[in-house]
């Protein structure tokens, strides 16, 4: 099987040296590989997103020496292609409609930050079936029944990243108490969750190793039992370390100060960037 890696930003900002990090890592463990390296835009947040941070992301990965096989995908020019995965969760039983905040709804569109996974749902509409499913209605993941599924043996993941390197499995607990509920769709304004869309796009693109910022570990185990209750494999997972600022923080896209396009204009060149991310050698 051809080693296969992605970089998958959302554009609703520029990109700062986290993500420059980020993406030399995958880019660099695919051609070490022998293998390939893909672009994906995870563009699901239609309000946010924009097509000039699109073109921005673009031109500093160029910049920055990075190639990539195969066209760009764009996550928003293919919402319907997710439509038959919640069609599958939904004939097993394992969805509910939810006509609670749209705030929280739309949350779902992004990526989560740094230790704060979605809140958990406290289960308002857990009751309801999908035959009372209204117009702008969303669809939540009824985890206690998905779990069910599995009996005592629920799936894991290997991880290959410095930080957790080793076998994980989810355990019910942990994803009653940190996962919850999750909402998955909802069908009147396209909103389709981040996570079930990066999930469902690693398989449709048959990434091997998904590589990202170990913040994103404690999202995973989400991923892996999405891609596991529709019957797809699941990838090896490798979360690298973060590029911090002085304070510790992880940096944000609010961080205009450390964006490239900053550095480019400042004239730093693509090996500058390597060596202040630690990757010189």
């Amino acid at each position: 099987m051809t080693f296969r890696t992605r970089f998958a930003p959302s554009p609703t900002g520029p990109l700062h040296l986290g993500h420059a990090y980020s993406a030399i890592i995958a880019h660099d463990m695919a051609r070490a590989n022998g293998g390939k390296f893909l672009l994906r835009m995870e563009d699901t947040d239609l309000q946010r997103s924009k097509p000039e941070y699109d073109a921005q992301i673009i031109d500093d990965l160029t910049w920055l020496g990075l190639t990539w096989d195969g066209p760009i995908l764009r996550q928003s020019t293919q919402i319907d292609s997710y439509t038959p995965a919640i069609d599958k969760l939904a004939a097993a039983d394992l969805l509910y409609p939810c006509s609670c905040s749209r705030k929280d709804i739309q949350a779902a569109q992004s990526a989560p930050q740094e230790d704060a996974l979605p809140a958990v749902y406290p289960g308002t509409c857990k009751t309801r079936s999908m035959s009372t499913r209204q117009t702008g209605d969303a669809l939540r993941l009824h985890l206690d029944r998905a779990l069910d599924t599995f009996g005592p043996d629920l799936p894991n993941f290997i991880e290959t990243g410095p930080s957790h390197e080793g076998t994980h499995p989810i355990r019910r607990s942990v994803a009653t108490e940190q996962i919850g509920d999750i909402v998955l769709f909802r069908k009147s304004d396209a909103i389709v969750a981040y996570f079930l869309a990066s999930a469902l796009d690693d398989h449709s693109q048959a990434i091997t190793h998904v590589v990202r910022g170990e913040d994103l570990f404690g999202f995973t185990p989400i991923q892996v039992l999405l891609l596991t209750l529709l019957g797809l494999p699941t990838p090896l997972y490798h979360h690298h370390t973060l590029i911090r600022d002085e304070a510790g923080k992880r940096l944000a896209k609010r961080d205009d100060a450390r964006a490239l396009s900053k550095f480019r204009a400042e004239g730093y060149t693509p090996a500058d960037i390597r060596e202040m991310v630690g990757l010189d050698g």
